[in-house]
């Protein structure tokens, strides 16, 4: 079975055409619980992002900041495994008809095995997969899978990718680039910067890949600012925030369902 990255490129492509950018949320899988993650990223698909990014909880979150890692946690200590995340892409994408990524670091699925993972990503439906730590010069095993089974290898770029380094990166890569905004870990900030602008035209500079922005958008008003030059709007902490602070989780999910709906908001706004 063939994975969704046509779906993925056709959103993105409906996007622009209604002259705005995306809006991409995260969650993590398994957070609060394996079926309460379910309902909060259905929730965030119903409530307005176009795409969402599941996140495979993993011990070592390099690229995540305090917040996703308490998330990152709880979901561990509750067993969370490569199966739950694999049936959450599945029942999130099968009630939505969105398309669903899988956000991850390396090491788990080296574990689990390249053709292993990308064969049943793509039967659950799965769009592709974001790898921040995989060098592209060793990802050529996991994007010959990839494109096998119709998945996107998404790889991360950062204000510090020298413009040799972004050619490099963004030729590898499909579906979409990812902008990291700033440097450092995940996690809302007070402002996104000029940064992020500077790195999304240096980027655009190498590619014809929509280019998408995350790290420190978690308001209306910052999706609104970074979608007056991105692709895509990336909010990840934002919602797992609202989910650790509601007092259970079915709050939980109706907060995500109203964030979702006030960052969309923000991305057809621009500002």
């Amino acid at each position: 079975m063939s994975g969704n990255v046509r779906l993925l490129d056709e959103t993105l492509a409906a996007a622009k055409s209604e002259g705005r950018a995306a809006l991409i949320a995260y969650l993590p899988a398994g957070f609060p619980t394996v079926d309460g993650g379910i309902e909060a990223v259905k929730a965030a698909l119903d409530g307005g992002a176009d795409i969402v990014e599941v996140g495979l909880p993993h011990s070592d979150p390099v690229l995540d900041g305090p917040v996703i890692q308490t998330a990152d946690d709880i979901a561990l200590r509750g067993g969370v495994r490569i199966a739950d995340v694999m049936r959450t892409v599945r029942e999130a994408h099968a009630a939505t008809g969105k398309p669903v990524l899988v956000m991850t670091y390396w090491n788990p699925i080296d574990r689990y095995g390249v053709e292993r993972f990308t064969a049943e990503l793509a039967e659950a439906g799965g769009a592709g997969c974001i790898l921040p730590d995989l060098p592209v010069q060793e990802s050529a095993l996991w994007r010959e899978h990839a494109e096998k089974h119709g998945l996107a290898t998404v790889f991360v770029v950062a204000p510090s990718s020298r413009d040799e380094r972004l050619a490099e990166i963004t030729a590898a890569g499909s579906g979409f680039v990812y902008a990291a905004s700033l440097m450092g870990v995940t996690g809302t900030r007070e402002s996104v910067g000029a940064q992020a602008e500077d790195l999304v035209r240096r980027t655009r500079a190498t590619t014809s890949l929509p280019v998408c922005v995350g790290i420190g958008v978690s308001t209306p008003a910052q999706a609104a600012e970074v979608a007056r030059f991105a692709d895509g709007v990336i909010v990840g902490s934002a919602f797992v925030k609202r989910m650790l602070d509601a007092p259970d989780d079915a709050a939980g999910v109706e907060a995500v369902r109203a964030l979702a709906g006030d960052l969309a908001g923000g991305v057809r706004r621009r500002a």
